[in-house]
């Protein structure tokens, strides 16, 4: 695959995204109706635009099976519906720690690997990091991988060399860093800063990391999540904290911007697919499963989302330029210095809540 420009990028976004419309327009009547299933569906529910909206096509053409899609924005979102019984679905896409708390409560079904043959694609540390929160692989697949850091404007940051968190602490950078708005993603910071461990249920820790937002909070020119990629891009500000997988999309309007994995390690994600335990069509839906575990399906994949796809057999069909930037596919060292987040227990959550509040207050 060519690199692509930054109007080609826009222009094969664009496309899909009427095409993704497009088909939602389609399935309106029958997302309204009954969500029991027949076997010539799969209704699928997934973060929003989170696979090339053209493979739902594919799919349906070489299975003859059509993929009824809904969104959501959040994995505590997607969880209280599921919870609240308020529909049904057959395949899910969520976040490792939600994955794990839906397996504690009894909520997954186990999947027959023998309908998922091309599971042999995902590349071992991928399946290995995936037993964190789901031991011996028995109810995930992972699907979308990817790493927390440092996006700069290397510019704006007139050639410092930006590789710790504690450069997020740099009063030369005052009112031009962005933090995420998010209590856990905004601690990790603090407590990776402090060489704890993202995933601490110290009282101590958390407050000592607390501190260390409270500190760092005149500095901060905004707290902001997904906007964090656009004011990079932009020039407004010139460091800021975002997944990966933004890096790609932001350097194609900004070839001043870079990224990085700070040296003390951050937080690594995996979004997998799983089966509700009361899904109608599970079969189908292991079909859909094991058709984006397709070489093919990853590689067209990650010309879309440009996030680091666990798909090893997919690596032969990406451009090597992107395949040899560690910022895209970070290598198995910078991967092993990283946690992912795990539920924590409810006295724990709590406490989290309680300073992140105190943090936004100060």
């Amino acid at each position: 695959m060519k690199k692509t420009s930054s109007a080609e990028f826009t222009g094969r976004r664009a496309i899909a995204c009427v095409a993704m419309i497009a088909m939602l327009i389609a399935m309106v009547p029958l997302m309204s109706g009954c969500r029991s299933g027949v076997n010539g569906e799969v209704y699928v529910y997934s973060y929003g635009d989170y696979f090339d909206p053209m493979l739902a096509e594919d799919f349906e053409a070489e299975t003859g099976i059509r993929v009824i899609l809904d969104s959501y924005d959040t994995a505590e979102e997607m969880y209280t519906v599921l919870e609240n019984n308020a529909t049904t679905y057959d395949c899910i896409c969520t976040s490792d720690y939600m994955i794990q708390r839906m397996i504690g409560n009894d909520m997954l079904a186990p999947l027959d690997m023998s309908n998922i043959p091309e599971v042999k694609n995902i590349g071992k540390v991928y399946m290995e990091k995936s037993e964190s929160f789901d031991p011996g692989n028995k109810y995930s697949v992972p699907y979308q991988a990817g790493i927390s850091g440092i996006l700069y404007n290397k510019k704006m940051t007139e050639g410092d060399v930006i590789d710790s968190w504690n450069d997020l602490w740099n009063e030369k950078y005052k009112d031009q860093m962005v933090m995420p708005d998010s209590v856990r993603d905004a601690f990790m910071i603090g407590l990776k800063k402090l060489g704890y461990s993202e995933n601490s249920t110290s009282e101590a820790e958390i407050k000592a990391a607390a501190d260390e937002l409270i500190k760092q909070k005149p500095l901060v020119y905004k707290y902001a999540n997904d906007s964090a990629r656009d004011l990079l891009a932009n020039g407004s500000a010139a460091l800021g904290v975002v997944w990966n997988g933004e890096y790609i999309y932001t350097n194609d309007l900004n070839k001043d911007v870079e990224f990085v994995i700070p040296k003390e390690g951050s937080e690594f994600f995996i979004d997998s697919w799983v089966v509700p335990k009361k899904a109608v069509n599970k079969e189908n839906a292991e079909k859909w499963i094991n058709f984006l575990c397709k070489a093919e399906v990853a590689a067209q994949n990650f010309d879309y989302l440009y996030y680091t796809t666990p798909n090893e057999a997919a690596y032969d069909l990406i451009d090597k330029e992107y395949l040899n930037n560690k910022a895209v596919f970070p290598d198995e060292e910078t991967i092993a210095r990283c946690e992912s987040l795990v539920t924590l227990d409810p006295k724990t959550t709590e406490l989290y809540s309680d300073y992140w509040k105190k943090v936004k207050a100060d």
